[in-house]
């Protein structure tokens, strides 16, 4: 691979992450505009107005509405798109990319992803799946500035046959973009542990709005309510796919949550008050506890 200054760098699918990672390129002088050493951003979307506002504004150099043509281009490729849309855009376009590109993604679940490119992906491509742990409630390129990936999680399911090389190289570029730790493990570890730490978080806000028909409660928020449920504003069609495709274990978390507020419930209802205050000091202790580690 080329120094990451000298790349074309291609992001397909210019939303709120394909724009913050062009962002972060540009504003952190990894990719500058009109680089002293050729380095590029080209940005593929089905936006022509989004692609023209990142153009004026120069976080990228040029847009395409052809994916095609970008991808003759480019030395390393961000797909910034939905599990099932990636999949289908991998197996329509595989021809489209240059020998040797670097490719990685922003899905977030990796199972289908990871197996998929071990079984089909062209020998002479490589294909690194990440998570970048980052985003906002607010989606879409005009909100990307809200996207910050300053000391973020980022995860890696790196395949069998990625170059090492290649990793190193992608895990130097998560680094300069801000994200403070890469953890790499397998596709299915990450399906496992993302569907407890993202997608039931995203499923107990969504229950907790979907309790409550009264809009003006939020006249007697006081902070608890706000952090609880500012994600369940989601990208609906996003995180009903994400739900889909990971549900044996967005399950089997639900269950195991439904279990714990259970156990709450009769401690409330017909507890001894200790007991109650036990079992709420063992989960402050344990939240405590993971802070520590993070």
């Amino acid at each position: 691979m080329k120094p990451i200054e000298q790349c074309t760098l291609g992001i397909l699918g210019l939303g709120l992450m394909g724009g913050a990672i062009a962002m972060a390129l540009r504003n952190r002088g990894i990719l500058p505009a009109g680089g002293a050493d050729g380095g590029r951003i080209l940005a593929c979307d089905t936006n022509e107005e989004v692609l023209a506002a990142a153009q004026t504004a120069g976080v990228i150099d040029r847009g395409f509405a052809d994916a095609e043509t970008m991808l003759k281009e480019c030395d390393l490729v961000f797909l910034c798109l939905n599990p099932s849309t990636l999949l289908c855009f991998m197996e329509d376009h595989m021809a489209a990319f240059k020998p040797g590109t670097l490719i990685t993604d922003i899905a977030g679940i990796k199972g289908s992803i990871s197996a998929a490119m071990e079984k089909n992906l062209r020998d002479d491509l490589d294909f690194i799946p990440g998570h970048p742990m980052a985003g906002s409630e607010r989606g879409g390129f005009f909100n990307a500035e809200r996207c910050s990936f300053c000391g973020k999680n980022y995860i890696l399911t790196p395949l069998k046959r990625n170059k090492p090389e290649n990793l190193k190289y992608l895990q130097a570029l998560i680094h300069r973009l801000g994200f403070g730790r890469i953890t790499c493990i397998d596709a299915e570890e990450h399906d496992r542990k993302i569907a407890f730490t993202s997608q039931l978080c995203h499923v107990i806000a969504a229950a907790l709005i979907d309790c409550e028909a009264d809009t003006a409660i939020t006249r007697f928020g006081g902070g608890s309510f706000e952090d609880l449920t500012r994600i369940a504003m989601l990208n609906v069609p996003m995180w009903a796919e994400l739900f889909r495709e990971n549900s044996a274990e967005l399950l089997r978390r639900i269950e195991q949550f439904e279990g714990s507020l259970d156990a709450l419930k009769r401690l409330i209802a017909e507890g001894p008050p200790e007991e109650l205050e036990d079992r709420l000091a063992r989960v402050r202790d344990r939240r405590m506890a993971m802070r520590q580690k993070s």
